[in-house]
């Protein structure tokens, strides 16, 4: 359930909770040989979008299941990002043609203009709110101009744990910004955005953005 009084730990902590969390629940959440279910079209219009032997970096890249595989399936050349070494060790042993790299999104160095396009699906939202802008300018930064960001976040601004989640014994902690936030936030970190939609998730949802990395002189 969702318990909002365990946020004067967890806004102390986040990473942290987070970490453990997919540490403890890394099966339960994704299975090795699970299928792309919701991601299917995404990283199908992802692919359409790509170059052949396009750089791409996914950012909370779990285990490397669905997106990382199959970019890499399709040739092109991905770096994984996730702070939990259970998923990362996962990610290298399912995906060994792909980079990955176990370190917090928000303070990992990544050469500058070198990827074509990015993916954040569903951890942008593992973020302290303050934490959040930066790391979309810094993912501005490591896009070429016109790279391509695909990016869930949130759709109405909520901040919360769950314990016990997934069935399991660990704790999960979200933060999110409502939609117009983000909107606003990828325009001031540089993007220009492609399209915005809804993705419903039991009683609420999620955004999801297409966007690119406008030239600089804008």
């Amino acid at each position: 359930m969702h318990d909002d009084a365990l946020d004067h730990y967890t806004q102390d902590a986040p990473v942290e909770v987070v970490r453990s969390g997919y540490d403890a629940l890394s099966w339960r959440y994704r299975d090795d040989d699970a299928d792309a279910e919701q991601y299917k079209p995404w990283i199908a219009a992802l692919l359409d979008a790509l170059d052949p032997g396009s750089q791409v970096v996914d950012l909370g890249c779990g285990c490397g299941v669905p997106v990382a595989r199959d970019v890499t399936t399709a040739g092109h050349l991905v770096t994984g990002v996730d702070v939990s070494e259970v998923q990362i060790r996962r990610a290298r042993q399912l995906v060994p043609d792909a980079t990955f790299i176990c370190a917090d999104a928000t303070t990992v160095r990544l050469p500058s203009g070198s990827y074509d396009a990015a993916v954040a699906l569903y951890s942008l939202i593992h973020l302290p709110l303050s934490a959040q802008p930066a790391l979309l300018r810094a993912i501005a930064g490591w896009l070429v101009v016109d790279g391509l960001l695909l990016l869930s976040a949130g759709w109405d601004a909520w901040t919360g744990s769950e314990t016990g989640w997934l069935g399991g014994d660990a704790t999960m902690w979200w933060s999110h910004a409502d939609v117009a936030t983000y909107r606003r936030w990828l325009g001031e970190a540089g993007f220009q955005v492609v399209t915005e939609e809804f993705v419903p998730e039991g009683s609420s949802g999620h955004s999801l953005f297409w966007a690119r990395r406008a030239p600089l002189h804008q």
